[in-house]
């Protein structure tokens, strides 16, 4: 048998990769994000400064996250970010109420944690599973890989999306409570945790996705663990230096991180702003999560159809396609 003939599945880095996608990008109050701030107490100015924030914790951190991904390793950086995706849904899980000044500087916390974790999240895991694959399989096998990662994260985001805002609704947990015999009636700032609590089980669930991980590349690990805090700082600058001057010479990497950050970010904002927006037309609260999923369930076919267009076309047609999509 060849040295690279594992299938791709079999290999541990692999499987556990796409647990980690799948618990650290399901969130249960992704459905009612906007609703989920205000119920909170704040007003929608001050969602709006925080997610500016949470957008500027994430361009500040991309480039010096993936310095830290070289010096420290991908594992010790994916286990960073699934901490700070603990902290941060701690942080919304158990701020007191009735103190409004603290529950702002909570989000703002909050959104700062969220930004970091998306930015060290980026990137790191498919790298140490791509040196996986590199080392135990076969890189031909990576389309497939990526294939599955998004269909079982699109079936993630149709179970958290119907059930974190089942959940939130206090008149559904109500009605839940009632159907089982239960004479509890819950208000609406106790439900409106559950998703919260939800999504901090999800992050414990990432961490130890990362533990059961393996890094990759044995003799550079070593030498990175034999450098001194003061000269792993330095090369960490040094490559992210170094990155930014690759980026801005390289034509073809700076239009993709372009369309990449500005294609993200249109969705970002429709997606975050939808709950806020049925909330407006009356729809019960219930229902966001069913609508979310319903969107979602177009992942199950998509990923296959970006696999074959990636193995058939060439980059310009493929970012072309996207472009006029929306149109």
């Amino acid at each position: 048998m060849e040295p690279h003939s594992t299938a791709p599945f079999s290999i541990g880095n692999i499987r556990f990769f796409i647990a980690f996608r799948i618990f650290f990008n399901s969130r249960f109050y992704y459905p009612v994000f906007t609703i989920l701030f205000l119920d909170y107490g704040l007003t929608i100015e001050q969602f709006a400064v925080l997610n500016s924030v949470w957008a500027a914790t994430i361009v500040i951190a991309e480039v010096p996250s993936g310095a830290l991904a070289d010096l420290l390793g991908r594992k010790q950086l994916l286990m960073i970010t699934s901490v700070l995706m603990v902290l941060e849904m701690m942080l919304l899980s158990f701020v007191p109420l009735h103190n409004m000044s603290l529950v702002f500087w909570a989000f703002f916390a909050n959104r700062i944690l969220s930004g970091l974790a998306e930015a060290m999240a980026s990137g790191a895991d498919e790298a140490l599973a791509y040196d996986s694959l590199m080392e135990q399989g076969d890189v031909e096998d990576w389309p497939a890989v990526l294939s599955l990662t998004m269909r079982l994260r699109s079936i993630g985001a149709v179970v958290t999306m119907a059930l974190g805002a089942l959940f939130y609704d206090a008149k559904a947990v109500n009605a839940i409570l009632h159907f089982f015999g239960s004479g509890v009636q819950l208000e609406q700032q106790v439900t409106m945790r559950f998703p919260v609590y939800l999504t901090l089980a999800l992050g414990l669930l990432s961490c130890y996705a990362v533990l059961r991980m393996r890094e990759t590349g044995g003799r550079e690990r070593q030498d990175r663990q034999s450098d001194s805090l003061i000269v792993k700082v330095k090369k960490a600058l040094l490559l992210t230096l170094g990155a930014g001057r690759w980026i801005m010479v390289t034509p073809f990497a700076l239009v993709i991180i372009l369309f990449g950050m500005a294609f993200d970010h249109i969705l970002r904002m429709l997606i975050t702003m939808t709950s806020q927006f049925l909330r407006l037309v009356q729809l019960p609260e219930a229902s966001f999560g069913l609508l979310g999923a319903a969107m979602s369930l177009v992942g199950l076919f998509i990923p296959k159809v970006a696999e074959k267009m990636v193995q058939r076309y060439t980059p310009f047609p493929n970012v072309l396609f996207l472009s006029v999509l929306p149109c």
